[in-house]
C-alpha cells in the first residue's frame, strides 16, 4: 500500500522517515519529494507497505503525529488516474 505524507519539516530526511514507518512493519520503500531548482524538500513524500495491515497501522497510528517539530498527515495515496484526453473533432 502507498501512503502519502503530508506537512514533512525540510530537514526530515528519508531514512528518518523510513525509520519511523518501520516502527509498523516492512518498508518497501520511502521517497521525500525534492525541488529539482533548489533541492530542499517540498514537505511531502511516499512511504510504501507490502502488508495493507501494518499500513493501514502506521496511517492511524502517525497521523497528526509530530516529527522533527511538525504535525504530520498520513493517509493512503490515491491511485494515479491518467488525464482524459481531449475530444478530438
Amino acid at each position: 500500500m502507498k501512503i502519502l505524507i503530508r506537512n514533512l519539516a525540510t530537514s526530515t530526511s528519508q531514512s528518518a522517515l523510513e525509520k519511523l514507518f518501520a516502527t509498523y512493519g516492512k518498508v518497501q520503500s520511502c521517497t521525500i519529494v525534492m525541488d529539482q531548482e533548489t533541492n530542499q524538500s517540498k514537505g511531502f513524500g511516499f512511504v510504501e507497505m507490502p502488508s495493507v495491515g501494518e499500513a493501514r497501522a502506521a496511517m492511524v497510528h502517525l497521523n497528526n503525529s509530530k516529527l522533527h517539530g511538525s504535525k504530520i498527515r498520513v493517509k493512503k495515496a490515491d491511485d494515479k488516474k491518467p488525464a482524459p484526453t481531449p475530444a478530438q473533432d
